[in-house]
C-alpha cells in the first residue's frame, strides 16, 4: 500500500534540517526500495520547508513507525506530519 507522508519545518528550523539532512538522506537510502518519490517542499524562493515523501507500506503503523524514525523527526524539525494512503494510478505501473 502506497502512503504520502506530507511534514511541514518549524518556523525558523532551517538550521536543524541543514544539520540533520546527512543522516537524513542516509535514512532514505536504507529505504529506497520502498520510495516512489521524495523531496522537499519549497517557498516561493526555493527555501526549503518540508518534506513531501511517497512510500510503500504494508499498513499505516508501519509508515508512522519509518516517519518517526526519521532523523528530521528526530531532530524536532516538523510542525506538523500527515500520513495518508494513497492510490496510483498513473503512469500504470
Amino acid at each position: 500500500m502506497h502512503f504520502v507522508i506530507y511534514c511541514l519545518d518549524k518556523p525558523g528550523h532551517a538550521n536543524v534540517r541543514q544539520e540533520n539532512r546527512p543522516a537524513h538522506v542516509e535514512y532514505l537510502k536504507g529505504s529506497v526500495d520502498r520510495i516512489v518519490a521524495a523531496g522537499p517542499l519549497l517557498n516561493d524562493e526555493a527555501g526549503m520547508i518540508g518534506s513531501t515523501l511517497i512510500m510503500k507500506f504494508d499498513d499505516r503503523d508501519e509508515a508512522e513507525a519509518w516517519a518517526a524514525g526519521d532523523p528530521y523527526a528526530k531532530a524536532g524539525l516538523f510542525a506538523s506530519v500527515s500520513i495518508t494512503p494513497w492510490k496510483k494510478v498513473f503512469p500504470a505501473d
